[in-house]
């Protein structure tokens, strides 16, 4: 028998031997005398009569025969190939096994025979081989498996192979569920990617999908095959980056970013930075999906740190693919097939990229991506670094594109303000830096811009207003300060922020009681601190709810005397040498009437003792509740602590500084006897007799009393102010005293 049974002993009839190997004698007899209609009508019996009968030992013959036919050819057999494979692969899908096995022998036959020849029928070769790559029976299977390696080694050796006919059938065939159709499909891959002549790197947006879903499957040994794979893939694109066709993969690294299993994230995000890292600003259309992808992975916990730590890497690169020169260029839709945003329905289905990504117009998509900083902020589940990490663009883009980031300030804002009643202290501290920078960036000058929440109508017989420049304050100013401070470095964002700040503070009295002095402190050092002051004390002296003025009054008095970041502006309130100091003092004065014992600590701060007594001579016409005698204990503690140094020095001198004894006997004597009247009282019995203190230069005038009368402030107008005031404050709490006692009666009834 001349026939080459490859795969060991079939079990047939004698008599199919027999007839099989009259058959390749025959053939040999007519490629003699090169008689091909002869050779056809032999194959075309074989074929028709035999292999695709209805009687399964005639099939077996006919497969047999077909194999014999293809040994008699030997080299001619190329010109027969079509009608020697198809009925071979017809009987791949037959029910019996065996028939099964017997079409792997002889397609086993062909195939050796031929060899290079039957690369133009490779795609119908793969197709039947990947399907009894699953068949349920090992004999099958082993079988498969040889006829596969043959046809991997032909196609290894030879240059011929046509990779763009072949690249659709990959693509339909990686998306099989099957263990073993997965297996045959990344083994082909692996093989591939090994032939120097053919490039697969340039097709790789084709599959690289479905080798992604091929990732997570349950099989370890299909997932180590697939992550081998993608890791060859991945050193050809660091080899040759200029070749890679990164834009048209972006989105399927976005999709499987998001991936639930751990390997296909971890994977997908390493190709996203060497993506980023490489592409540089060619990813920059794809900023939006990115950063979906990659900010929730910032706040994984220590058993995703891998994934947590290239996510990382990812955020950074892709921030400083941001430049200035963003800010000028127009922004533009990336062209319709070139797929820049993110597209969910992909998920499950092969990707197809029409367009190159020469063709993507590399621009900054900066509405997606504010969108999607912003629907993170939104999100309350989100972790405490993916927050801060969100603060950290928007900073970011405010420093580096302020023009088009101002256009979507108005639709920020509202979210930036209730970021401040994060739990995170280091979210607030980033939420602060952005606000600040919306604040005092000269991008946001403009009249148009500001919050469109109506925060800002606050209903008030004032109209409030941006703060003025320098050059249009007036020394008369200082009686009726309706103008808010001189703010060089702010914009027209910076009195709306105060407003809507302080807004919130009213709104959420927890956050002001737990936060609002750390808030307030921060944004000292992030601006100007009396910027700050000026319009808070403006806005403030047209509040309507008066117990919440006197609240915040108190908490902006605290940190005033007591924070370290204000130590300058104590210094310059504490001399009001110059128009600006004193104009500071007249306006916090006007806000701080709100607060009786915070406007006497005022006084003391700036050294203007005598209406610091006239105030304390008029507290015996107010109301004196339990909580003014507090606030009165707080400021005589206060008193002893290292920012009134000097007003304690002071006492020594008791002939220039009458009235400061005076009004801290006024102190004394509001007090009960306390702790607080102890300490006092203690602290004035050591003023010493201001006769013992006389000195040879005691006729020379005080400085004191010259930086008072050079002030050229009407203490008279600020003292009517101040009853003024306070006369508000005691209607106030009497039509409240009213309502409840009214409320009483109700629930009594």
């Amino acid at each position: 028998c001349r026939l080459v049974l490859c795969f060991g002993p079939l079990t047939t009839k004698r008599t199919l031997n027999y007839w099989s190997v009259s058959r390749e004698g025959l053939v040999r007899e007519f490629v003699a005398q090169n008689n091909t209609s002869q050779i056809k009508h032999v194959i075309q019996i074989l074929s028709q009569e035999f292999a695709l009968s209805q009687h399964p030992h005639s099939r077996k013959g006919g497969l047999i025969g077909l194999a014999a036919c293809s040994i008699a050819l030997g080299k001619d057999s190329g010109l027969y190939l079509k009608e020697l494979i198809e009925p071979v692969l017809t009987c791949f899908n037959d029910a019996d096994s065996r028939l099964r096995y017997y079409a792997c022998e002889a397609l086993y036959n062909i195939v050796k025979v031929a060899r290079g020849s039957v690369l133009p029928h490779f795609n119908v070769l793969f197709d039947g081989l990947s399907k009894l790559a699953a068949d349920p029976d090992p004999n099958v299977k082993s079988g498969s498996e040889l006829l596969d390696r043959l046809l991997k080694d032909i196609v290894t050796e030879s240059n011929q192979f046509d990779l763009v006919g072949f690249i659709p059938l990959l693509r339909e065939r990686i998306y099989s569920n099957n263990q073993y159709a997965r297996q045959f499909i990344i083994s082909w891959i692996l093989v591939l990617e090994s032939v120097p002549d053919i490039n697969l790197l340039d097709y790789l947006p084709e599959i690289l999908d479905g080798l992604f879903q091929i990732l997570g499957d349950n099989s370890k040994e299909i997932r180590k095959m697939c992550e081998v794979a993608l890791g060859e893939f991945l050193k050809e694109i660091k080899k040759n980056p200029s070749s890679v066709k990164f834009a048209e993969m972006a989105n399927i690294l976005v999709i499987h970013c998001q991936a639930a299993d751990d390997l296909i994230q971890l994977t997908a995000m390493c190709w996203m930075r060497e993506f980023i890292q490489l592409a540089g600003r060619v990813m920059l259309p794809y900023s939006s999906g990115i950063l979906t992808a990659v900010l929730p992975c910032l706040s994984y916990d220590d058993r995703k740190k891998n994934i947590k730590e290239v996510a990382n890497v990812c955020n950074q690169s892709l921030m400083k693919l941001v430049i200035p020169e963003d800010d000028e260029m127009d922004e533009a839709k990336p062209p319709h097939c070139g797929r820049s945003e993110l597209d969910i329905t992909a998920l499950n289905q092969p990707l197809s990229f029409p367009c190159s990504s020469e063709r993507i117009q590399v621009t900054l998509n900066l509405d997606g991506i504010v969108q999607v900083l912003d629907c993170h902020l939104h999100d309350t589940s989100i972790g405490m670094m993916t927050r801060i990490a969100v603060l950290k663009w928007l900073y970011h883009l405010y420093i580096k594109t302020p023009r088009k980031m101002f256009r979507h300030t108005d639709s920020l804002f509202p979210i930036l303000l209730r970021t401040l009643s994060d739990e995170s202290d280091e979210v607030i501290l980033k939420d602060l830096e952005v606000l600040a920078e919306i604040a005092s960036s000269p991008a946001g000058q403009t009249e148009g811009h500001g919050p469109s929440d109506g925060s800002d109508a606050r209903p008030s017989p004032v109209e409030l207003h941006v703060p003025a420049r320098a050059s249009q304050l007036s020394s008369s100013g200082t009686k009726g300060l309706e103008c808010s401070p001189s703010t060089p470095t702010m914009n027209s964002y910076f009195y709306k922020f105060m407003i809507n700040l302080l807004k919130r503070f009213s709104s959420e009295r927890k956050l002001l009681e737990t936060r609002g002095a750390f808030i307030i402190r921060q944004l000292c050092l992030l601006l100007n601190a009396e910027n700050i002051f000026h319009s808070m004390a403006d806005i403030l002296l047209r509040e309507e709810d008066l117990k919440f003025a006197s609240t915040m009054v108190h908490t902006l008095n605290t940190i005033l005397l007591t924070s370290s970041e204000l130590f300058q502006l104590r210094n310059q309130l504490k001399d009001l040498k110059t128009p600006e100091s004193r104009n500071l003092f007249c306006c916090l004065y006007r806000s701080w009437c709100h607060n009786p014992v915070t406007t006497v600590s005022l006084c003391f701060l700036t050294q203007n003792y005598k209406h610091a007594y006239d105030l304390i001579q008029k507290f015996g016409d107010l109301e004196v509740t339990v909580d003014f005698l507090t606030e009165v204990d707080k400021l005589v503690q206060l008193i002893e602590c290292p920012i009134f140094t000097y007003l304690r020095l002071q006492l020594l001198d008791v002939k220039n500084n009458p009235y400061l004894i005076k009004a801290l006997y006024g102190l004394l004597m509001l007090l009960p006897q306390s702790s607080a009247f102890q300490l006092l009282s203690h602290r004035l019995q050591c003023v010493p007799n201001p006769e013992l203190m006389q000195t040879t230069d005691s006729t020379k005038p005080s400085t004191g009393f010259k930086r008072a009368s050079a002030s050229n402030i009407d203490y008279t107008e600020l003292l009517q102010h101040f009853e003024k005031v306070q006369n508000k404050h005691l209607e106030a709490r009497h039509q409240r005293a009213g309502r409840a006692e009214q409320l009483d009666r109700r629930v009594v009834l």
